[in-house]
C-alpha cells in the first residue's frame, strides 16, 4: 500500500512537467539516436561528490551502470523500498506505476536543478536512459553540468544489432568490451559474434580440442595472403601459427559484461558451409574424408549431426541468448551431388534436390535448438529448399529474402549489404585503406528504412529490426575496425531506434558534430569527414538539360564552383542549389574557408552529346544482377558514382558488345566509354575496346582499337575512359565491343558520342 501511494505521488509530480507553460531557450543537448520527445527546462543539474543514487529494487542492478558515468560518484545505491516520498535531491530510478501512460519499452528522463528522475517499466529501458545520461556527459565540454530537460523515448525496433567477424581477424577481449561499451552508449542491444568461419575457429569447445589447437590457427596473419596462398592451418605453438581463440570463461565474462549494458550476445557457429577449418581438423565430417577439399559438412554423415549438437550444447552453456546463429550461407553443394551418403538422404526423405538437402539439415538443427528452448537464426540462404518452421531470417542479399520470409509469417532482421555492410568504402577509395569494395557513405546508411513497401501491412510486425555487419577480411587491427565502423554505427543507431517520420538527415548531421568529441574522449579511431567533394549530374531527356549536384561530408561548407573549366576561387559562385546546364561543360568546385581553399578541387565533365536517348542494341545482354537503368543506361546522359551498385553502372559477364543506332546517318567526331575496375569483388576493365561504324548496320568499318593499360594486379578502385577519334566518319550505327579477358564482371556507365 505504501508503494502504491508513493508511486501515485511520483506520477502526479511528473505530470506537472508534461504540460509546461513554455519551452526555455538554453544550451541544447545533441542526443543520438534522436529522442521521441525532448523539451528544455529552466536551470541546470550539477553532479557533485555528494550526489546520491536512489533506486527501486527492480532497477538496482541497472543502476550500478551509473558507476561508469564520468561525473557520477557514489558508494552505494540507496533502496527506495520503504520510502514514503520522493527524495528532493540526487539521481532517482523508479518503476512506473500501472496507470502511467509510459510505453512498456520506454523511459522518461526528467532533469531538474536538484535531482534527476528516471522512470520506466523495465530494466532494459532504465539502461537506455542511463545510456542517454552517459552520452550527454561525453558530448559536452563541461559534462559535470547538464541543462534541465524532459525526455521521453522508446525504440522503433526491438532488435538493434551490430556484428563483428573475429574469424578473418582475431580481436582481443579488451577491444570487444570497448566495442560493446560504445554500442551501449548508442542504444544498440545485440552483439552478433561471428565466431567461426573458414579463416579460423575462435571458441573453445572442450569436447573437440582440435578446434582450438589447429582450426584456430593459420599459416599467415594477413588474410588476403593466406586466402591466395593455399589456405593452410597450423598447429598451435608452431612459429608460423597466427590466430587465437576465446576460452569458454572469457566468452562467459563477455556475455555478462554485455548484459550489464543491456546487450545480448548472439553467437554464430557456421554450418553447413564456411567450415573449412573444422574439416581440416576433423576431415571425417566432410564428403571426401580428407582436409582442404571442400568447406561443407557432409549432410549424409550422421557423425556431422553428432558433432554439431555437441558443439551447440557447449555454445548454449555459454550463451543464454534466445537466438543461436547457424550461418547457412553460400554453400557450394557440388560435393553433395557426388556423395553417396548425401544422395541417399535425398532419396530416403524424398527431397527434391541439394537445396532440399540443405533445408533438411537446417530443419534438423532447428528442431534440436527448439528442444533446448532456443531459436535458430540464419542468413537468407536458409530459405533455399524451404524454411524451417520457427527460423528467423537475416536478409543480407538485398531485401528480397526478408520480404519473402516476412510475408510468409517468419521473423526477419534486415541487414542488406548495400546499406549495412560496413566493410565497404565510406568515401572515394583513392587514398583509403584497402577494403572489400563497394561504396557506402554515412548518408546512405542513415537513409535506409527496414520496412519495405512490398511487405504486407499485417506482416510488418515480423521485421524485428536491423543489423550492420563488420566483415574483417581487410580489417587486421582494432584501429581499422573502428575506422570502418564509426561514425556509420551512429547512423545505424538512429535508423534502428528513431521512428522514420522523426528522422532528418540535416538534424542528424548537426547533432553528429558534437559526437566527434565523444569518440575522441573514448579514443575511437573514427573516419573523419572528408574535404573531398562529390559532383554528380542527372539528365532530363525531355528538357535536354543536365542538373549537377555537389555534396560534401563537411558540415555546412562554403562550396564555390565554375562551369567554364577554370579553377574555382573564393570569389567564384557559391553553391547553394543544383546547377542546371544545357550544353557540355566542365564543372570544377572546391571548399573554401575565407580565402583559403580546403582540400582538392573536384571536377566533372558533363557531356550533353549526340547519343543521349538513342536506341542501344545489346548483342550480349547485361547481367540480370546489375541491369542499372536497362536499355537506357548507356545513353541517359548520366555517369555513375564510386560504386557499381549505384544504379548507373551496368554490369556484363562475357564480352561487352552493343550497337548504338543514331537514328540518322551523321558526321561523327569522337566516342568515349568508361569502365571501372575493383579487383576485390572481381570487377575488371576490358583488355581492349574496339569501335566500328556503319551507315546501314551491315557493313562496318573498324577504327583503331584501344588497349587497357591499367594492371589487373592493382587492388585499388580504378577507372579508365577509352577515347576514339571518329573525325571524318559518317555513320548511323556504332558498334562497341570490349574483351573480357578475366572472365569477371565489366561495368560501364555511359557511351558519349560527338
Amino acid at each position: 500500500m505504501k508503494r502504491a501511494k508513493w508511486a501515485a505521488g511520483i506520477s502526479a509530480a511528473i505530470l506537472f512537467y508534461l504540460f509546461p507553460a513554455a519551452t526555455f531557450a538554453q544550451d541544447s543537448l545533441f542526443i543520438i539516436p534522436k529522442p521521441l520527445i525532448q523539451q528544455a527546462r529552466l536551470g541546470h543539474f550539477t553532479f557533485t561528490a555528494q550526489t546520491q543514487v536512489f533506486s527501486s529494487n527492480e532497477f538496482i542492478g541497472a543502476a550500478d551502470l551509473l558507476h561508469e558515468h564520468p561525473y557520477i560518484h557514489f558508494k552505494k545505491i540507496i533502496s527506495l523500498t520503504a520510502i514514503k516520498q520522493m527524495p528532493k535531491q540526487g539521481i532517482i530510478l523508479v518503476r512506473a506505476n500501472q496507470k502511467d501512460t509510459l510505453a512498456q519499452n520506454a523511459y522518461r528522463l526528467l532533469v531538474e536543478p536538484k535531482r534527476i528522475i528516471i522512470t520506466a517499466h523495465q530494466p532494459a529501458a532504465i539502461l537506455n536512459a542511463i545510456a542517454t545520461l552517459r552520452q550527454i556527459a561525453y558530448t559536452r565540454k563541461n559534462g559535470d553540468q547538464i541543462p534541465a530537460v524532459w525526455i521521453e523515448d522508446r525504440p522503433a525496433f526491438g532488435y538493434r544489432g551490430l556484428m563483428l567477424d573475429v574469424s578473418r581477424n582475431f580481436f582481443p577481449i579488451p577491444f570487444l568490451k570497448k566495442y560493446i561499451d560504445i554500442m551501449s552508449l548508442y542504444k544498440l542491444n545485440t552483439f552478433h559474434w561471428h565466431l567461426t568461419d573458414g579463416a579460423g575457429w575462435r571458441l573453445e569447445i572442450k569436447k573437440y580440442p582440435e578446434l582450438t589447437q589447429k582450426a584456430a590457427w593459420r599459416t599467415n596473419a594477413n588474410w588476403k595472403y593466406w586466402w591466395n596462398s593455399g589456405r593452410k592451418y597450423a598447429e598451435m605453438g608452431t612459429p608460423e601459427a597466427s590466430g587465437g581463440f576465446y576460452t569458454a570463461d572469457q566468452a562467459r565474462d563477455l556475455v555478462s559484461y554485455a548484459a550489464k549494458r543491456g546487450i545480448t550476445v548472439i553467437p554464430e557457429i557456421e554450418m553447413p558451409a564456411h567450415s573449412e577449418e573444422v574439416l581440416a581438423a576433423y576431415p571425417n565430417l566432410s564428403c571426401y574424408g580428407v582436409p582442404y577439399k571442400n568447406s561443407e559438412f557432409c549432410i549424409g554423415n550422421e557423425e556431422t549431426f553428432t558433432f554439431l549438437q555437441n558443439v551447440l550444447d557447449e555454445v548454449m552453456s555459454i550463451f543464454p541468448s534466445k537466438y543461436i546463429h547457424i550461418g547457412g550461407d553460400e554453400a557450394d553443394k557440388s560435393a553433395w551431388k557426388t556423395c553417396s551418403k548425401c544422395q541417399k538422404i535425398i532419396k530416403d526423405f524424398n527431397l527434391k534436390d541439394e537445396n532440399g538437402l540443405q533445408s533438411y539439415a537446417i530443419k534438423r538443427i532447428e528442431t534440436y535448438l527448439t528442444s533446448k528452448g532456443r531459436k535458430l537464426i540464419g542468413w537468407d540462404e536458409i530459405l533455399e529448399g524451404g524454411l524451417a518452421p520457427e527460423a528467423t531470417v537475416m536478409s543480407w542479399r538485398g531485401e528480397k529474402g526478408g520480404i519473402e520470409a516476412a510475408n510468409s509469417g517468419h521473423d526477419v532482421i534486415m541487414t542488406p549489404g548495400a546499406y549495412l555492410y560496413f566493410d565497404a568504402y565510406q568515401t572515394n577509395p583513392i587514398g583509403q585503406p584497402e577494403a572489400i569494395g563497394g561504396y557506402l557513405p554515412l548518408q546512405k546508411v542513415y537513409a535506409y528504412h527496414p520496412i519495405a513497401t512490398q511487405i504486407d501491412a499485417d506482416k510488418q510486425k515480423h521485421i524485428l529490426g536491423v543489423q550492420a555487419n563488420m566483415w574483417t577480411e581487410y580489417m587486421p587491427t582494432s584501429n581499422q575496425v573502428e575506422y570502418m565502423a564509426f561514425p556509420r554505427v551512429l547512423a545505424l543507431a538512429e535508423m534502428a531506434w528513431t521512428a522514420e517520420k522523426n528522422k532528418s538527415w540535416n538534424d542528424f548531421q548537426l547533432r553528429l558534430q558534437k559526437h566527434y568529441l565523444l569518440l575522441q574522449r573514448l579514443n575511437v579511431n573514427y573516419y573523419p569527414p572528408s574535404t573531398a567533394l562529390s559532383v554528380l549530374s542527372t539528365f532530363d531527356i525531355d528538357k535536354k538539360t543536365a542538373t549537377v549536384t555537389i555534396t560534401s561530408e563537411q558540415f555546412e561548407p562554403s562550396i564555390h564552383y565554375t562551369v567554364d573549366g577554370s579553377a574555382p576561387t573564393a570569389t567564384s559562385p557559391l553553391y547553394h542549389a543544383p546547377i542546371s546546364l544545357s550544353a557540355t561543360a566542365i564543372v570544377k568546385t572546391a571548399i573554401f574557408k575565407g580565402d583559403i581553399q580546403i582540400g582538392k578541387t573536384a571536377e566533372l565533365q558533363v557531356d550533353i552529346h549526340k547519343a543521349i536517348g538513342k536506341k542501344v542494341i545489346y548483342n550480349n545482354s547485361w547481367s540480370t544482377n546489375y541491369p542499372a537503368q536497362k536499355e537506357i543506361t548507356l545513353v541517359n546522359g548520366q555517369t555513375g558514382d564510386l560504386t557499381y551498385g549505384d544504379g548507373q553502372w551496368q554490369g556484363f559477364l562475357g564480352d561487352f558488345d552493343v550497337t548504338i543506332d543514331m537514328d540518322t546517318i551523321q558526321l561523327l567526331s569522337q566516342l568515349k566509354i568508361r569502365f571501372m575496375q575493383s579487383t576485390g569483388p572481381g570487377v575488371y576493365i576490358p583488355a581492349q575496346v574496339t569501335v566500328a561504324v556503319s551507315e546501314d548496320g551491315k557493313v562496318f568499318k573498324t577504327v583503331p582499337k584501344s588497349d587497357n593499360d591499367v594492371p589487373y594486379t592493382d587492388p585499388t578502385l580504378r577507372f579508365k575512359t577509352f577515347v576514339f577519334d571518329l573525325k571524318g566518319n559518317i555513320a548511323r550505327f556504332i558498334k562497341i565491343t570490349g574483351k573480357n579477358e578475366k572472365n569477371g564482371f565489366m561495368f560501364t556507365d555511359e557511351v558519349v558520342v560527338y
